[in-house]
């Protein structure tokens, strides 16, 4: 007996507010279209009534994505996250760009199999990039009122010495304290700043604890240059390694790998393309570093590093190392190893 349902194919563009769905039919003629407020049970209703039984709904990554995406797969609607990157490339040839043609854009994209399926991540790992975003913020914050009272100090003569160093902030205060002046520009400046510092402690005091009773993260931490920073940011980013079938392909995935240009007879290497999160490209940049010339200990991906640094340069060896250290990353993650400092893995201890 054949299955004579009707094949359909919903689109949803999601807004804070509302979201505005479009069903096609296989010819890709309109079946619905409407507004409906962006809620996990609104839309389960709605797409029960207009589209029943429909296995392809597709939603762009954003901002909600990732909630509404598990609140609609826990009731039992089979939605399907797409790459909004590579969605924008189709949606952008449409004359006018509304929510209205989005949505119908996003069935077509269902309907002719062009799309890419993303990864959504799990609340956990969710969680963690959460804080580690937050503490990014706040550092940055910290950044912005440090050099503003450094502006301060150098443009009234107030301080004559250098600035790059990690005492400044208690340099500062004894200004404040010295000069009844600078108090009234620097202090309000000084009260924030130390109200980041601990602000900022408290966020790495929660992610030491959760890279300590992670025992991949501490697998993880056995590597040169990695920290416990890296190593919560790297499995937050990947979450799952068997969703890459070799370790060598993490680089490219990370933004770490040169691209190749060419055009009729001419083809040459462009630098690193963009990163799906660019804050671990650059932890496993600083990490790379690291390795290059801060560490003592040698090993064979320090040798090569170094080697690398002799013949191209720093930023060119440093980017080499990071992609290198990606692959060893997801290796030690998968095999269950540890890094060690020779040709022979070593298993890790179980914990």
């Amino acid at each position: 007996m054949y299955d004579t349902t009707p094949a359909l194919y919903v689109g949803l563009d999601v807004s804070l507010a509302e979201t505005h769905v479009c069903v096609l039919d296989q010819s890709g003629s309109r079946v619905f279209e409407g507004v409906v407020v962006s809620d996990p049970d609104a839309l389960e209703k709605l797409l029960r009534e207009r589209a029943p039984g429909c296995s392809s709904i597709a939603i762009e990554t954003g901002a909600t994505t990732p909630w509404l995406w598990r609140e609609l797969r826990k009731r039992g609607v089979a939605v399907t996250c797409i790459d909004a990157r590579h969605a924008n490339r189709a949606l952008s040839m449409r004359h006018n760009k509304t929510d209205r043609n989005d949505a119908q854009g996003l069935a077509e994209l269902m309907r002719i199999g062009w799309y890419k399926e993303a990864y959504v991540r799990t609340v956990d790992a969710q969680h963690i990039r959460s804080m580690m975003n937050g503490r990014y913020q706040l550092r940055q914050c910290r950044k912005d009122i440090l050099n503003q009272m450094r502006g301060i100090v150098k443009v009234f003569g107030l301080f004559s010495g250098s600035t790059a160093t990690t005492k400044f902030a208690e340099i500062l205060c004894q200004i404040a304290a010295d000069n009844p002046m600078a108090a009234k520009m620097l202090t309000p400046l000084l009260n924030a700043f130390h109200a980041l510092e601990t602000e900022i402690d408290a966020y790495e005091i929660e992610l030491r604890d959760i890279a300590k009773n992670d025992s991949d993260a501490r697998r993880l931490m056995t590597i040169p240059g990695v920290g416990y920073l890296v190593a919560l940011r790297y499995m937050s980013a990947i979450e799952d390694p068997a969703r890459f079938t070799s370790s060598a392909k993490v680089g490219a995935y990370l933004g770490l790998t040169p691209r190749v240009r060419q055009s009729g007879d001419g083809q040459w290497t462009a630098g690193i393309g963009p990163a799906p999160d660019p804050i671990l490209r650059s932890y496993l940049y600083e990490a790379a570093g690291t390795i290059i010339t801060r560490i003592v200990k040698w090993s064979r991906l320090k040798a090569w590093g170094v080697r690398l640094y002799k013949r191209v340069g720093f930023k060119r060896a440093a980017i080499a190392v990071a992609r290198k250290l990606a692959t060893i990353m997801h290796a030690v993650w998968s095999d269950g190893t540890e890094f060690v400092y020779s040709n022979e893995p070593t298993k890790a201890q179980p914990t």
